[in-house]
């Protein structure tokens, strides 16, 4: 049997939440939209059709996750293109509720895919393929469970640590790694189940009770596993405060109350990861605090670091679009990328000005969080543009002076000032 690896091509439909079109009639709808327009350079999404089914019930259909650097138009009748089909849920988190009379304020839970994480994973920029690493280790792990690898012979734990420092977008990363598998398994789960825990209100919330507690919300957390239709994400959110709370329990300085509520933690989460249709989500922001029991446990320990220079370029690159696209800066103008810039050598000219430009103001924001990088347009404006509306030149001196504000606010804090 000859095998031939055909470019794998991922297209995700996203479907009006007032439509009742089958799923059928909409892939083939789709299906022939590709076929009139087969030749592609890239990511690309359709939000208008050249007909009127796809008009009446499809948001948008959009071909995702290429590499950056593609230099060959692609060809998808030479693809294996899977369509993937996804309406979003309206409806915001719900907290998991423990009693008749009580809510457990500290477990969020949403059902995927849901509009709030619609384009988190598109606003996420990092380096090393970080994004696509993730999405395949995740698609791995219920690719073995569903071909029911031995998980004695072939070890996995189903357990993601994402680590470094704050304000890097590690708990949007998990959000939106959760809604793009959603979308992706689409075909195999009907629909997605996402919980975050909050670790801190474990310990604030509960304080005699928190072993009895925390089981009771595995529990809760197990009925959703149960429903071999869903795929079930929990999020541990800044893990290090269970496991530096167990140390400290050790050396005797944390009560040993808090040492239950660590270990009922582990014991649950040893429980739930047997299970095929879960995958566990932690973040850490201090690395060296994690316990190691809890860090065996990790199949994957990826580290998220500040944007570099390039990421910072993309981050901002977004934002203008969008300010342009919202004609806050008006008129459009032509940014380019920075691997077009690299292409051209960095040669300075009348079309490439203003992109060098917001290249320096990349290079001087290094340090800053993506946080803090997502902030800037929107300060930029609020402290510098006395205007409503504002030329791309005159915005992109003053996201210029609000780095400098910026760094020079930063100093101040770590110099006391």
């Amino acid at each position: 049997m000859e095998i031939i690896n055909k470019q794998s091509i991922h297209v995700e439909v996203h479907v009006k939440s007032l439509s009742t079109a089958p799923h059928t009639e909409v892939k083939k709808h789709v299906q022939a939209l590709l076929n009139r327009h087969s030749m592609l350079f890239g990511n690309y999404r359709w939000t208008e059709f050249d007909e009127s089914f796809l008009d009446k019930h499809v948001e948008s259909v959009s071909i995702v996750d290429l590499e950056e650097m593609i230099t060959q138009p692609i060809d998808l009748r030479s693809c294996s293109v899977s369509i993937h089909i996804f309406t979003l849920n309206e409806d915001g988190p719900s907290m998991l509720s423990l009693e008749e009379d009580e809510e457990l304020s500290a477990a969020n839970h949403w059902l995927l895919p849901a509009a709030e994480f619609h384009g988190i994973w598109e606003s996420l920029v990092y380096e090393d393929g970080v994004k696509t690493k993730l999405l395949d280790y995740v698609t791995t792990t219920i690719y073995f469970s569903d071909k029911n690898v031995d998980s004695n012979l072939i070890s996995w734990n189903r357990v993601v640590l994402l680590h470094g420092p704050p304000g890097t977008g590690k708990t949007s990363l998990c959000k939106a790694l959760a809604q793009k598998l959603s979308i992706r398994l689409s075909s195999r789960y009907s629909y997605g189940q996402f919980v975050e825990i909050n670790s801190h209100s474990l310990f604030s919330k509960w304080f005699s009770e928190s072993g009895k507690l925390v089981t009771k919300m595995f529990q809760k957390i197990q009925q959703l596993i149960d429903d071999k239709d869903a795929l079930v994400f929990v999020l541990i959110d800044e893990v290090e405060s269970l496991t530096a709370a167990r140390s400290a329990s050790q050396a005797g300085t944390e009560p040993s109350d808090a040492i239950r509520v660590v270990n009922s933690v582990l014991t649950q989460l040893d429980q739930i990861k047997r299970h095929s249709n879960v995958v566990i989500l932690t973040t850490s922001n201090v690395t060296e605090k994690i316990d190691l029991a809890f860090v065996d446990r990790a199949d994957i320990k990826q580290y998220i670091g500040p944007p570099s220079e390039k990421g910072i370029y993309n981050i901002y690159l977004s934002c203008l679009e969008e300010l342009m696209k919202c004609q806050i800066v008006y008129p459009r103008q032509q940014l380019f990328t920075i691997y077009e810039l690299e292409t051209m050598g960095f040669a300075k000219s009348d079309v490439s000005e203003h992109s060098l430009i917001l290249r320096n103001i990349a290079l001087k924001s290094k340090g800053l969080s993506g946080r803090a990088l997502r902030k800037l347009p929107f300060l930029a404006h609020a402290l510098f543009v006395k205007t409503p509306t504002v030329t791309l030149e005159r915005f992109l001196e003053a996201m210029s002076e609000a780095v400098d504000k910026q760094r020079e606010e930063k100093s101040n804090l770590f110099n006391g000032v």
